[in-house]
């Protein structure tokens, strides 16, 4: 069986006999292996978001849930899928795994897409109405990783100040 790793080409499949497993990656076998490939490594980066502060909350999930069928084009059954998907692989792989996949998602995005990406992990990070600072650092961390430039974080940072929990003013 495949994992979300494995559409990206990165690492060994992990073996998995779940019923979710099997689903999901049966539907990402129906599209087209590129597009499969961009949906799973968003849906994995968004997960490295959620996880940022060690709490992913039903806020965060739902969100998460929104922008892949938003942006990744799934009905909503499709789309809880590939984030259940995405979350379990980011549990068990993320640390390791977490800059190939970011690498792979930066290779496969047009810069809009990236800027759009970086978009999405302000508005999960934001989905309890506070952006945290291990959050930010993240966000940080995956547009460098995207090979996006200084003025675009800044411009998509600024969006989201109100909800900022900067290190001067608050503790996290």
């Amino acid at each position: 069986m495949k994992s979300i790793l494995a559409f990206l080409g990165i690492g060994q499949a992990v073996p998995d006999t779940s019923d979710t497993i099997r689903r999901i990656a049966a539907e990402l076998d129906q599209l087209e292996p590129d597009r499969a490939r961009y949906i799973a490594a968003f849906a994995f980066v968004l997960s490295r978001i959620a996880g940022a502060d060690r709490e992913v909350d039903s806020d965060e999930v739902a969100v998460m849930e929104r922008l892949v069928r938003e942006r990744g084009g799934l009905p909503a059954e499709q789309a809880v899928l590939v984030v259940q998907m995405a979350r379990r692989q980011q549990l068990l792989f993320g640390g390791t795994d977490d800059f190939l996949v970011t690498r792979e998602l930066a290779r496969l995005a047009t810069h809009d897409e990236k800027l759009g990406i970086l978009d999405c992990l302000f508005a999960v990070a934001a989905a309890d109405n506070r952006v945290r600072t291990a959050e930010a650092d993240e966000i940080g961390r995956i547009a460098r990783e995207l090979r996006l430039e200084q003025p675009d974080i800044s411009r998509l940072r600024n969006k989201y100040r109100d909800v900022l929990a900067v290190r001067e003013g608050f503790s996290d």
